[in-house]
């Protein structure tokens, strides 16, 4: 079944290209917000942003019908990149968006200009399994992933053990609560601006309840990354973390270490998603690297 991406452009198209690729279950404009974006284009860059399938206004299916994998939505990025004409781009990843920035970066050489990872794990290192254990109160074995904060833990804990949110204001309630859990606590959090995201968010969606299926995808296959191939990476990264990250946290220095000669930055008080005081700081360091190479 072939999948139908929605994608929006913004900037000058003589410029150079950026596909951002947003976080799992997310859709572009939850990870990738407007402002965040303006300031990209404004900087000169041509600036991709998509929909994940089955999230925001991409094609949802009935994933027990029409099955697929993390390699298939690793692979829509891809399929993004040609409806556009684009043969190589700088890819700015975010959480799970930065694992697929990194695997095609492994896979795909060639059509990656530079790499940058935000509040991402390092590929092969199946983060997906230490946030389980953690879930589940397991310990965690010599050698795994730091694990998400205590409260982190907390929340999602109540969630698979409570009732999914079933009418409107309460799915907004939910991501709102959500919202400030990943927010990590290094700013004020702004709740009025939370609500009025989640409400364009329900909104846009052309079907809320089928973003669980990138979770189905996962649990298909936990063993889906590539294991040990980091070091062969060749685009110039940028590894940004949040001082203040509660999903995956110190899993940014871990990325850096794998690539040869990434660069670590760290946000002070930034958490897990892109916060507007984090903004100028983001794109200031995107901006500069993405004008390492030319291709």
């Amino acid at each position: 079944m072939q999948n139908t991406t929605f994608t929006e452009e913004f900037g000058d198209t003589a410029h150079p290209p950026v596909l951002l690729i947003a976080g799992s279950m997310s859709q572009g404009p939850q990870s990738w917000p407007d402002a965040f974006v303006g300031r990209l284009a404004a900087g000169g860059r041509r600036v991709i942003r998509y929909d994940h399938r089955d999230t925001g206004r991409s094609q949802t299916v009935d994933f027990a019908t029409n099955p697929y994998t993390w390699h298939d939505i690793k692979n829509d990025a891809l399929a993004v990149l040609d409806s556009h004409g684009i043969e190589s781009a700088h890819l700015v990843g975010h959480s799970a968006g930065g694992l697929l920035a990194q695997w095609i970066a492994v896979e795909h050489p060639e059509r990656v200009a530079t790499l940058t990872t935000i509040g991402s794990s390092p590929l092969g290192r199946q983060e997906g399994v230490t946030v389980m254990r953690a879930l589940m109160g397991e310990e965690q074995p010599e050698g795994s992933l730091p694990p998400p904060t205590p409260a982190f833990v907390e929340f999602y804990q109540k969630m698979i053990t409570s009732a999914p949110p079933s009418t409107r204001r309460e799915q907004i309630d939910f991501q709102i609560a959500e919202a400030r859990v990943l927010a990590g606590g290094g700013y004020p959090f702004d709740e009025d601006e939370e609500r009025r995201q989640a409400e364009r968010l329900y909104e846009r969606a052309l079907d809320l309840s089928a973003l669980a299926n990138h979770r189905l995808a996962a649990a298909a296959d936990m063993a889906f990354e590539p294991v040990g191939v980091l070091h062969t990476v060749k685009a110039p990264t940028l590894v940004v973390e949040g001082t203040h990250e509660p999903a995956k946290p110190g899993h940014g220095a871990l990325i850096a270490e794998a690539i040869p000669g990434a660069e670590l930055l760290m946000v002070e008080g930034m958490g897990h998603m892109l916060a507007p005081q984090a903004h100028e700081t983001l794109v200031g360091a995107i901006l500069r690297h993405t004008v390492t190479v030319q291709r």
